[in-house]
């Protein structure tokens, strides 16, 4: 965040239904003090940024360490659960040294592609075994310090996860994920802190790996720090058909019959529900995290987003695995996919697609006031170029269709955090070789 007063001036803005040419922001404290339009030139001594300018992207769900599986993971055939033997296997070799790397340089990557928020879905607690470092929270802070040195904000939503389904124990891989009880996650969650950067949240990793008894504590402490809760919920037939198996009933009435529903819990996927599920998760406002990316990369299938909006299920976008880390395609390939599943087109207009990438997405991981261009609002900008060859041609006043349907994370030339340069016509201003970076704490994971 920069406390010296600046002047921004945008050569196109989108605010938040149509996109505005020439806009000036005044910036003091991380924040926008004035957004003055009718501003054809830049005013004396404003910083210019030329192209679509859009609120910072907010990526509101990832699993930091899952960059390190690109590429390795399309090798051969499998299923979701093939592939999370190769997860675990990577989890396995992680410390909070080679983590704070890895994730510095992934966020990095994000700032890169124009985000400015992550919330990080955080079950990698401990030792491999099981055993709590010296501090039970570095592998946490490792995360926050990282998010701090790639100039993003983080909601860590530390994820409670004590078991390897219903009723079974974790297995060896998932020792390092337990806290044995929700009663010592929440105790061992309560010590973390928040930053000017940095917020904790809450996770449930799903309900067959809390158990049902458990549910209501982890609800219970979210609740209690009006901070966000987010589930993984549904994402598989199988822990569906497991979930009726074991208590007969769903996994949303589970969580709804727990407590856990309500306007501060985002179910992630969401992807295999009954009708009587949506309407639990729109009548309580939960919200739907889609991750349409690692949704295709993983054959999980698409998910029921249109009826869930139409619920009153609020929606936001993830990168989740980081099969890539593009906000912009997860916007556009959540429409394709309804497209392709319903055989017509137009689900979601540009600027509602850009909403649940921008304010509807910072508000599922607990900044409201960020997400918007407005007075007020803090100064968190990614700028779309609108001449690269993918972005080139259309009238500017097209450019929130063309950022949705045409642009890439390539394109984003500017990304400002707090009121502060944190990528600069295209390159990153903390960390100097992302690339460089990212492949260095990838191979040492492989090694």
């Amino acid at each position: 965040m920069t406390t010296t007063p600046r002047t921004y001036w945008l050569e196109h803005a989108w605010l938040d239904t149509h996109v505005e040419p020439g806009v000036a922001l005044d910036v003091r404290d991380g924040r926008i003090t004035a957004v003055r339009q009718d501003t054809p030139a830049p005013p004396p001594g404003a910083e210019i940024l030329r192209g679509l300018t859009l609120p910072g992207l907010a990526n509101a769900h990832s699993h930091a360490f899952h960059r390190a599986l690109r590429g390795t993971v399309q090798v051969g055939s499998g299923t979701f659960w093939t592939w999370r033997e190769v997860m675990y296997s990577v989890a396995d070799r992680l410390t909070p040294e080679t983590y704070h790397e890895l994730a510095r340089a992934v966020y990095a990557e994000m700032a890169l592609a124009g985000i400015t928020t992550v919330g990080e879905f955080h079950y990698l607690h401990h030792a491999p075994g099981g055993t709590p470092y010296a501090d039970p929270n570095a592998m946490g802070e490792a995360l926050i310090e990282a998010a701090a040195d790639a100039g993003v904000r983080i909601t860590l939503l530390d994820t409670c996860y004590l078991s390897a389904g219903f009723g079974e124990p974790p297995n060896t891989h998932q020792l390092r994920f337990s806290d044995g009880t929700a009663e010592a996650w929440a105790a061992r969650c309560s010590v973390l802190k928040e930053r000017d950067h940095a917020r904790i949240g809450a996770a449930i990793h799903s309900v067959r790996a809390v158990p049902a008894d458990q549910l209501a504590t982890v609800a219970q402490w979210a609740e209690e720090r009006r901070t966000p809760l987010h589930v993984h919920l549904s994402e598989q037939t199988a822990e569906n058909d497991a979930c009726l198996a074991a208590h007969g009933r769903t996994p949303t009435r589970l969580l709804a019959d727990h407590g856990v529903l309500g306007p501060r819990t985002t179910g992630v996927h969401n992807t295999h529900l009954t009708d009587e599920d949506i309407a639990l998760l729109g009548g309580s406002r939960t919200g739907t995290c889609m991750c349409p990316t690692t949704e295709r990369d993983l054959a999980d299938g698409i998910g029921p987003a249109p009826a869930l909006q139409r619920a009153g299920s609020p929606l936001s976008l993830g990168s989740d695995s980081h099969a890539v880390v593009d906000l912009l395609e997860e916007a556009r390939a959540m429409e394709l996919n309804e497209r392709l599943h319903t055989r017509t087109r137009g689900h979601w207009t540009a600027a509602a697609l850009l909403r649940a990438a921008t304010a509807d997405g910072h508000a599922a991981l607990g900044w409201d006031d960020a997400g918007r261009i407005e007075a007020g609002a803090r100064a968190d900008l990614a700028t779309i170029a609108l001449d690269s060859v993918r972005t080139a041609g259309p009238l500017p006043r097209l450019g929130a269709e063309t950022a949705v349907f045409a642009a890439t994370a390539a394109d984003v030339r500017h990304t400002v955090v707090g009121g502060r340069h944190v990528v600069r016509d295209g390159a990153h201003t903390l960390v100097p070789d992302v690339p460089e970076a990212l492949a260095r704490a990838v191979e040492a994971l492989h090694a």
